[in-house]
């Protein structure tokens, strides 16, 4: 289902590290017609250098949080919230003063989702290291978000045929076995379960769950985690009718044959499922925050600080993103359409 600009409250897009590919998209996407109402949360005067940079056209219309106004929806516009960097920027160029205005963009869309302002929200990508040189503890989009809306969170990638989410993120893989306790894992699969029902519309999910050592474990001779932790969970879900398939060797969890029947995989690490749904969606994969309050959905690459400016760029990632807010909004409102009637009968 695809939202419009008649029914929905726009999708609010956070421009993301001003330095990076983020302003960019930006002024892409408002070269396009789109079938959903868009507002742009960012300096407006950097689109607007941006746009020149590139040698595109963009006229900014502007947006306001308390009176709202009239969307853009023609191609070579776009709407803007205007929130000010802090100092001038340079494509390419990271500058840590700058960092609190990308966290302002998130807190803003954030507030814009809680209060019906926005119907969802997509990201551009941040570059958490400059905003650790600022002196401020980052990890991700996934956990700033999670802190500020007090929600556990999951974070999910979707693409090339795939959806494979998380069960720990952006951790030193040393420290991956001891963040997976049952209570952590048992969460996690009830959030994803969750979403997958509530959120993407499927009535009974089944999920692949990896084990978290070679060969699952190879029964207790590469590791235990499998035993102790992974199986006994599986178990206590499986008696609730969770349909949970697992712990399986990582290695040949992708095989078409397994995944023929499978609605989602829950990769125990980073990099042990994102390799493979990368490989198979780049350029065209959905970042997918479970959990939360709201919607929020992201690109699936990086800044790239090299290519800002250029033109040398591809929109596909944040197009597809854009699709999936626009989707799961649509589910949402007629889960809560639905409810609404039951209720009234």
């Amino acid at each position: 289902m695809t939202t419009n600009f008649s029914q929905f409250a726009p999708i609010a897009l956070t421009a993301g590290e001003p330095a990076g590919i983020g302003p960019d998209l930006c002024v892409l996407l408002a070269q396009k017609s789109r079938a959903n109402a868009i507002v742009a949360i960012a300096d407006r005067d950097l689109l607007a250098a941006r746009a020149h940079q590139l040698g595109l056209p963009l006229r900014l219309v502007e947006f306001a949080d308390e009176t709202g106004g009239r969307v853009a929806d023609q191609p070579g516009e776009l709407s803007v919230l205007h929130l000010p960097v802090a100092e001038a920027v340079v494509a390419g160029k990271l500058n840590p003063a700058n960092s609190r205005y990308v966290l302002q963009t998130l807190r803003r869309a954030a507030e814009g989702c809680a209060n019906g302002r926005f119907c969802a929200m997509v990201t551009a990508p941040v570059q958490k290291s400059v905003i650790n040189d600022a002196g401020i503890a980052f990890r991700g989009h996934t956990e700033f978000l999670a802190g500020l809306t007090s929600a556990e969170v999951v974070m999910m990638l979707v693409g090339g045929g795939f959806r494979v989410a998380l069960a720990t993120t952006h951790l030193a893989l040393k420290d991956v076995p001891a963040a997976i306790t049952k209570n952590k894992l048992e969460a996690v699969l009830r959030i994803l379960r969750h979403d997958l029902k509530h959120r993407f519309g499927i009535s009974e999910p089944r999920i692949l769950v990896a084990g978290l050592n070679p060969h699952a474990g190879e029964s207790g001779h590469l590791g235990r985690e499998e035993i102790e932790v992974i199986s006994p969970v599986l178990a206590k879900l499986r008696g609730e009718g969770c349909d949970l398939r697992g712990p399986l060797p990582a290695d040949t969890l992708f095989n078409p044959e397994r995944l023929r029947d499978a609605d989602a995989v829950l990769a125990m690490y980073h990099d042990q499922g994102l390799p493979v749904l990368k490989y198979a969606s780049f350029g065209g994969g959905v970042n997918v925050t479970l959990g939360l309050p709201i919607i929020r959905t992201s690109v699936d690459h990086g800044a790239a600080l090299d290519l800002a400016g250029t033109g040398r760029i591809h929109d596909g990632s944040l197009l597809a993103a854009i699709q999936m807010a626009s989707e799961l909004a649509g589910n949402v409102a007629q889960r809560r359409s639905a409810a609404c009637q039951k209720a009234s009968i």
